[in-house]
């Protein structure tokens, strides 16, 4: 009687997995697809090989910060605002489309991966559009360094 119970198990979980088999390929030959759809980039080639750049961009991207923000080098190599001009996607309406879009570029491929990116809670993630961290605004530390003199005050006694 167990026999015959881990059988109907066993022939139960082909027909699931058979189904699957079948389902899978008619969806992605029915106009969808199980991969993200990538807009092209409007130049004649990118920065360096497309491969090189899916697995490395991050990496360029935060390098480049650290040049700009750390160094004060600027260079549109790998600059964000130009990988955005370049890589715009139009909506229906014919204007770039946001990164709450999931025909954006970046959003295309993040969203699929389930990957965050946190780049456009200050830079504009479409060309044209003023957003960009030198509008934010400016911290005053006078709280902090009144704080801090009277805690070292504190230590004096």
């Amino acid at each position: 009687m167990k026999g015959w119970k881990i059988f109907r198990i066993a022939a139960l979980a082909l027909v699931f997995m058979a189904g699957a088999l079948v389902t899978v390929p008619a969806f992605a030959g029915s106009g969808s697809s199980l991969l993200p759809t990538i807009a092209k980039g409007k130049g004649d080639k990118c920065v360096a090989p497309t491969e090189y750049m899916r697995r490395n961009h991050p990496d360029l991207l935060n390098h480049q910060r650290d040049e700009t923000v750390i160094k004060g080098i600027r260079t549109k190599k790998f600059s964000l605002k130009e990988c955005i001009a370049c890589h715009a996607v139009n909506g229906d309406d014919g204007k770039p489309v946001t990164v709450k879009d999931d025909r954006h570029f970046c959003a295309s491929c993040h969203n699929y991966a389930a990957v965050t990116m946190d780049c456009f809670d200050c830079h504009a993630s479409r060309p044209g559009d003023n957003k960009q961290v030198s509008g934010l605004k400016k911290k005053s530390h006078a709280r902090d360094v009144a704080v801090l003199k009277g805690y070292l005050k504190g230590l004096e006694k």
